[in-house]
């Protein structure tokens, strides 16, 4: 049995397609307490808090490390240092833990973003932390359109081995799979009238699209230059986005099911929070599809690797 830790767990959209091949999560942490609250009544686990105040010898002996770190700005990154050039941001605690237990690999999702991030310096950095501690790594900026979703958020997925055969029998080559906007919305009757938009927004909504093609089922997006996309798919979820941003048929906010759904996660996962830290928690979730589809190719290679370099 592969054994892993989850880092920046959030509220557990990683770890998910793990426990389904089978692997043991024997360590979590995270710091929000709304997130731990969704990720307890879903896992059975409370996360632990803060990393960056947790030793890497308390954390237990794993094969596979798992993150979705913050993306926050690496204002001192840039340098070229490698590990010392990480201190001071959420990746270094990526770092300090790998170097410590040494896991057989690493899966690490972030923003679309980071590629670029200090005209791409700051993701050279990692990528040449991740190597000096070991790992050799492959990397590709994935769509969760891609994996059967109605969404589009592009993530850029890093994946790392210690074993130089895993790595190079390792690829990102998946087939696409359509999505539908109808499978994750949940009928009219039981959505919550709290979620519908004020008239004015509606009618503000409706004289925007005048002249645009307008289907349904459709979620309606309002850029931020106040611009009325009519789509068949949702916009990425966003943690800090409007409360209006995303509009379904132009009349109402998704409910905290449709959110989930968006993500991939389950029809059983429990929704024990408020709906305003369900959007929080979603916007800062992952894509499961498309982490499932890198976790079942990653999980045979862990299986197989020696860890010789």
């Amino acid at each position: 049995m592969v054994r892993y830790v989850d880092l920046f767990a959030g509220i557990g959209g990683i770890r998910i397609p793990f426990d389904e091949l089978g692997a043991q999560c024997v360590f979590s942490s995270e710091w929000d307490k709304a997130a731990c609250k969704t990720y307890a009544a879903n896992f059975g686990d409370i996360p632990s808090g803060d990393i960056t105040k947790i030793a890497a010898e308390d954390i237990p002996p794993h094969q596979l490390l798992l993150a979705g770190f913050p993306c926050q700005a690496f204002s001192i990154m840039g340098q070229m240092k490698g590990f010392d050039d990480t201190r001071g941001t959420m990746f270094f605690e990526v770092a300090r833990i790998l170097d410590y237990h040494k896991p057989k690999a690493v899966l690490l999702e972030n923003v679309k973003q980071l590629t670029t991030h200090d005209r791409g310096k700051t993701f050279e950095t990692i990528k040449a932390t991740l190597r000096s501690l070991g790992y050799h790594i492959n990397w590709r900026v994935l769509n969760a359109m891609d994996f059967g979703l109605p969404q589009k958020r592009e993530r850029v997925i890093i994946v790392g081995f210690r074993d130089k055969m895993a790595y190079e029998n390792f690829d990102f080559t998946f087939k696409k799979k359509p999505f539908n906007l109808a499978t994750i919305l949940e009928e009219e009757k039981d959505i919550d009238p709290k979620l519908y938009a004020s008239k004015t927004i509606r009618e503000k909504r409706k004289a925007s699209t005048a002249g645009k093609e307008v289907f349904y089922p459709s979620i309606w997006h309002e850029n931020k230059a106040g611009n009325i996309s009519v789509l068949n798919y949702s916009c990425a979820l966003r943690t800090g986005a409007s409360y209006n941003y995303l509009l379904v048929n132009g009349v109402r906010r998704p409910s905290s099911r449709e959110l989930l759904r968006l993500q991939g996660f389950p029809e059983t996962f429990k929704i024990v929070v408020s709906h305003a830290d369900i959007r929080r928690q979603t916007g800062n979730s992952v894509a499961i599809p498309m982490i499932r589809a890198v976790a079942e190719k990653m999980y045979k290679l862990i299986d197989k690797a020696d860890e010789t370099s």
